[in-house]
Order: C-alpha cells, then sequence, then structure tokens
C-alpha cells in the first residue's frame, strides 16, 4: 500500500515530470536515505524511473504531461536549440516536428532571416508568426489537443510535397541499440516523412531521453546527420555515432567547430 507521502511524490513528479532527492527531503523535512527508499519503493511498483540523484515520472506507454516536459531540462533545451540554430544559415528551408526541444531551436531561430518553416507543431507556429523574415508553413491533418501537435495520415500527406535543406526532429526516447522512440504511431508517421524529405536530419533531444523508453520506433540514430544533445551518457551511442558518420554535438562539452556540424 503507498503511504501519503508516496502520494504526494508520486503528484510532484506528474506536475513537473521528475523529482530529485534533495529537494523532496527538504520538502518533507526527511532525510534524503528516507527519500531513496521511498523512490526505490516507487519504482519497483513502476511507477517511477530511477535516475542519478532522483525519478522520473515512469512513461512508457504515455508521455509526461506537455507543461511538465517543458519544465524538465528546460536550461539544457534552451542551449541545445542555440546550439542548433548556430548550424543553420540564413535563406534555408526546413522542417521542425512536434517537441518541447524543437520548441526551443524555434526560439533561438528567431533571429534569422530568410527562412521557410514548414511544421506540424502549432507552438513553433505561434512562436514565428510576428517575424516576418521567416514563411511559416503550417501542415494539416488531426489537432492533438495534449500539445498543439497535428499528426494523421493527411499531415504525411502534406509533408510529402517538401524537399527541404534541414529537418529538426525530437524524439520521447532513444534507446540503447540507437532505436529513436515516440508514443503516438501518428506522429511518428509524420517524422518519418519530414526525415526522408530533407537533406540534412539533425536530432535535438536532451539527455534525460536516455533515461526513458517509449513503444513506437521513429527511426534510428543512423539515419541522422547530426546530433544535439547537452551530454551523452551512452559510450555505445558515441562508438554508433561515429561508426554512422553522424555528428554528435555535446553543448555541455567544449564547443564543437560550427564548420564540423554540417
Amino acid at each position: 500500500m503507498l503511504i501519503a507521502r508516496h502520494n504526494a511524490i508520486l503528484e510532484i513528479a506528474r506536475q513537473t515530470g521528475r523529482v530529485s532527492v534533495d529537494d523532496l527531503a527538504r520538502r518533507f523535512d526527511v532525510s534524503p536515505q528516507t527519500i531513496r527508499k521511498d523512490l526505490n519503493e516507487l519504482c519497483e511498483r513502476r511507477l517511477l524511473s530511477r535516475t542519478h540523484g532522483g525519478a522520473l515520472l515512469s512513461s512508457g506507454i504515455e508521455n509526461v504531461g506537455y507543461e511538465a516536459r517543458r519544465i524538465i531540462s528546460s536550461t539544457e533545451k534552451a542551449d541545445i536549440g542555440a546550439r542548433v540554430a548556430a548550424i543553420i544559415p540564413d535563406n534555408t528551408s526546413m522542417f521542425i516536428n512536434i517537441g518541447t526541444t524543437t520548441e526551443a531551436v524555434a526560439q533561438a531561430l528567431l533571429q534569422h532571416r530568410g527562412l521557410m518553416v514548414i511544421t506540424n507543431n502549432l507552438n513553433v507556429a505561434s512562436l514565428m508568426r510576428g517575424y516576418s523574415q521567416i514563411e511559416v508553413v503550417v501542415a494539416g491533418g488531426v489537432l492533438r489537443h495534449a500539445d498543439g501537435g497535428i499528426v494523421g495520415e493527411a499531415a504525411v500527406d502534406f509533408m510529402r510535397q517538401f524537399k527541404v535543406d534541414f529537418a529538426i526532429i525530437s524524439a520521447s526516447a532513444i534507446d540503447p541499440d540507437g532505436s529513436l522512440l515516440d508514443y503516438d504511431y501518428r506522429e511518428v508517421r509524420v517524422t518519418q516523412t519530414i526525415m526522408e524529405n530533407a537533406r540534412h536530419v539533425i536530432l535535438a533531444a536532451d539527455s534525460t531521453k536516455f533515461e526513458r523508453t517509449a513503444p513506437v520506433r521513429v527511426g534510428h540514430l543512423s539515419q541522422v546527420n547530426s546530433f544535439v544533445t547537452d551530454t551523452c551518457p551512452s559510450e555505445a551511442i558515441r562508438r554508433m555515432a561515429r561508426e554512422q558518420e553522424v555528428t554528435l554535438i555535446e553543448t555541455g562539452a567544449a564547443k564543437q567547430p560550427l564548420e564540423d556540424a554540417v
């Protein structure tokens, strides 16, 4: 049976996506050891997934809430967004798909000029609509109310009309074998079409994606040209990136020359 503190911890995790041992210890005025025991029990019940220093909301079949995803690693996502924007020159065309990290990229692109942005993300479209130097093209399809994503076969058919310079994509999880994973098969079909119709695919995903899992396969790391993250904790993924000639850029590491990224 879950004790009251366990239920409170779960509620915090639902609101924020993740919890830390130190924050919970202060909040509940108990020792870190007590919180670690709580988290271990919740993880044994598969309600949370343990991470270094805390835990994530267990989300094997359903994504964390949209606002919680915005909060998770927000600083890291902003850094990733800035790094991706630095790769992309003015006067180019691109796809931007659904995700809070890709929205951070869109934010960082607002001072670019001569961009054509095709997106199935209403948040990206709304963010960019006031910038006359950016042409925004919005896909048609089914609106997913949870996050403003446009999905379904109509969106797939719409994306097939274009061949662009860049595709900026994210993923909900990255498997140790290099699989890129997501939750909604309708979204996955759109992302796969985006990847097929871009000359250079950029995966923008923070390191928490290595700690999660999801049921639908988007594709594989070998299908992207550049992978921008805050840090890559997996040596297997590093090796795979080298073998598949995928440029790995870590914003938490020493700055990599921009000419090496494209």
